[in-house]
């Protein structure tokens, strides 16, 4: 038994820094904080329209071509490193399909490059 509670000690030492370190960070944030916002911080921040209006307004559908294509390259991204990592395993068939995934990818953005989806007016 003493040697489960000495193999653990370390991980509930890590855990009581962490519980504890995150407590010190947010009363930090309660006691120091300033609680007077300007008319600059409270403004509408990367998302076109103003944050306390009515939530059925209409809003540029714009917005969600640029979350997608963000969504589109990240996932790409996430596919290229392990991809890369382990680039001598994969062989030939690995290569030509991930030529072939950034080839669909490709298409794809010149798609929506020619159709104008990147333009802001």
């Amino acid at each position: 038994m003493e040697t489960l509670a000495s193999d653990y000690l370390p991980i509930l030492i890590f855990l009581a820094m962490a519980v504890a370190l995150g407590l010190v960070l947010i009363l930090a944030a309660v006691i120091i904080a300033v609680r007077r916002p300007d008319p600059e911080k409270v403004s509408a921040y990367e998302c076109g329209f103003n944050a306390f209006d009515d939530a059925r307004m209409k809003f540029d559908v714009r917005f969600y071509l640029v979350s997608i294509l963000f969504i589109i390259f990240d996932l790409e991204v996430a596919f290229l490193f392990p991809w890369a990592v382990a680039f001598k395993d994969v062989g030939l068939v690995g290569f030509w399909s991930m030529m072939v995934f950034l080839g669909v990818l490709t298409v794809g953005f010149a798609y929506e490059w020619k159709k104008g989806a990147l333009e802001w007016e």
